[in-house]
């Protein structure tokens, strides 16, 4: 068998970091908090750069290919139009029908949350302006992905998921990161389990405890196309329970659903549970039965910040459990992520990953060894998308709730307050 290398993620330290600093310590060592917070603080926290963009250079470098795969994917719009008839048609089925009845909870939970799901994770490929190549296009119908949703939606997460990307694990930046507070009143068996039945609360609220992005003219569309839809659609049918349905829908789909165990599976790191359980596809492939037992060769390294997914239920979600591959390349729609992994499976396939989204929202709850401190923080680097978070020196923004924005999170000298560009988002 032939051994397969690849560099470590964790190895290419931040150019915040000063060369001393570097030359002293390990890339892999936890530092403590940068700031002093308001309770005790257990996230890894690290110097280190966020891994994807150094996989995505040596996956460019050895298969030069790989761009090629970069760009619009013409199908999505088709399943958009499908996925929202489905959820009106079924709204207006149950106009009639009273919350509490269970077809109405049935139809709610098992169709209307994964439909929901399948549009929260369309509006996510749309962020990416892989729908069409021209982003006003993208920017509609994202606002029509949105209109089973119930409440506005597409345009206020654009901005905070691309930041997500640039900024991955930047405190104050990426809004995907608890905070310390959030943490440490979480961190019990009601606690997590109160999360993950309202994680789609914490993923709505969040954000406005951080920072908040420019309001756009693309803002005040959807909010306005969101309304409008909504009065009409219960004049239309003379009642409230349509709405009521694209409510719970979407409170479901974020709730205990398997198709919500992604939100958990993306980027909390698991290699503190004892049992095992996200074993690479390389151990799987040669050991089938081998048990993790004893130390790890992995033990010493700072934790994995991505995980990946490759069962049945990203048929329904648009691929994203293929979400390493999905973070290295996000100009690559979701049609072609299993080809990416085919090219470069030297580098995904060492990589640990989850086999079961409802093993992960399982273990999360019960598995004292995992839980909200299992992220990975960094306090430099990064930049805001959209603008909103730019200046630098005593007047630079700070976010809410105790997340401090660096002022070297709006990025490189001459783009403070821009950042991304719409040609910095495809390949």
């Amino acid at each position: 068998m032939t051994t397969v290398q690849t560099a470590s993620p964790h190895l290419r330290v931040s150019a915040a970091k000063s060369a001393s600093s570097e030359s002293k310590e390990s890339p892999s060592t936890r530092i403590s908090p940068p700031e002093t917070s308001a309770v005790d603080d257990h996230f890894f926290w690290t110097y280190t750069e966020e891994p994807h963009r150094s996989r995505r250079q040596a996956i460019i470098k050895a298969h030069p290919e790989v761009t090629k795969l970069c760009g619009p994917e013409p199908l999505t719009k088709y399943v958009v139009f499908g996925v929202v008839a489905t959820q009106i048609t079924c709204a207006y089925l149950l106009r009639n029908t009273s919350i509490l009845d269970w077809r109405f909870l049935a139809t709610a939970y098992f169709i209307g949350a994964t439909a929901n799901q399948n549009l929260f994770l369309a509006i996510h490929e749309i962020s990416h302006n892989l729908a069409f190549r021209s982003p006003l296009a993208n920017r509609l119908l994202a606002i029509f992905a949105n209109l089973p949703i119930g409440l506005p939606y597409s345009a206020a997460f654009r901005p905070y998921h691309l930041t997500h990307h640039k900024s991955l694990g930047v405190t104050g930046l990426d809004t995907d990161l608890p905070t310390a507070v959030e943490a440490f009143f979480l961190d019990s068996l009601l606690g997590k389990t109160f999360f993950c039945t309202f994680q789609i609360l914490f993923y709505a609220v969040r954000p406005m405890f951080i920072y908040s992005p420019p309001f756009t003219s693309i803002h005040l569309l959807n909010l306005a196309v969101q309304l409008s839809f909504d009065y009409f659609l219960t004049q239309f049918t003379g009642s409230l329970q349509p709405f009521y349905y694209f409510i719970a829908s979407s409170f479901l789909a974020g709730s205990l659903h398997p198709c919500a165990g992604h939100f958990i599976a993306e980027h909390y790191f698991f290699s503190n549970v004892k049992t095992g359980g996200t074993e690479s596809l390389l151990e799987l492939k040669f050991k089938p039965a081998a048990k993790t037992e004893g130390p790890s060769v992995l033990d010493g390294l700072a934790p994995p910040e991505t995980y990946s997914y490759y069962g049945p239920l990203n048929f329904f979600t648009y691929n994203v459990g293929l979400h390493n591959e999905h973070h290295d390349f996000p100009a690559i729609p979701w049609t072609r992520l299993h080809k990416l992994h085919d090219i470069a499976k030297e580098f995904y396939e060492p990589l640990p990953c989850h086999r079961s989204w409802v093993w992960v929202i399982w273990t999360f709850i019960l598995d004292s060894d995992v839980g909200p401190w299992c992220r990975v923080k960094r306090a430099q680097g990064g930049r805001v998308v959209g603008g909103g978070g730019g200046n630098s020196g005593k007047n630079a923004p700070t976010g809410r709730g105790g997340e401090g924005i660096s002022a070297a999170s709006a990025g490189p000298g001459g783009e403070e307050g821009d950042g991304w560009k719409e040609s910095e988002i495809q390949c």
